[in-house]
């Protein structure tokens, strides 16, 4: 079992930053994904953006350029850092880590960003 605690949301204007973190604590195995799912209002949740227990970083198209997804020197520790924002990024931001012992999902941290 891994426990995932999200933070760092709130409420932006359009073209401004945000950063997000989430902290693991748990049974972690040592290879593992983390990563940041947004679901907008109305909609399903989607891929943001990932990071593995090796640094290797990936991002969907719609936020490359923009978010930058790394991990602290512990590695337990996730943050998203998100500039230029725009409208349609608003949503609940959740923070997912994939391990050899299974898949487990933070509580999510709303974002939203205002014109």
């Amino acid at each position: 079992q891994v426990r995932l605690v999200e933070s760092g949301g709130g409420l932006v204007q359009a073209g401004g930053s945000l950063r997000l973190s989430c902290a693991a604590s748990g049974r972690m195995s040592d290879f593992y994904i983390m990563g940041w799912y947004c679901q907008p209002p109305g909609k399903q949740r989607e891929f943001v953006a990932e990071i593995t227990s090796g640094d290797t970083t990936s991002y969907a198209d719609s936020v490359k350029g923009r978010f930058t997804v790394s991990s602290d020197d512990t590695k337990t520790i996730v943050h998203l850092q998100m500039n230029s924002l725009k409208i349609e990024d608003t949503g609940v931001y959740y923070c997912k880590i994939r391990t050899a012992y299974g898949s487990f999902w933070g509580q999510g941290t709303q974002v939203t960003v205002s014109s």
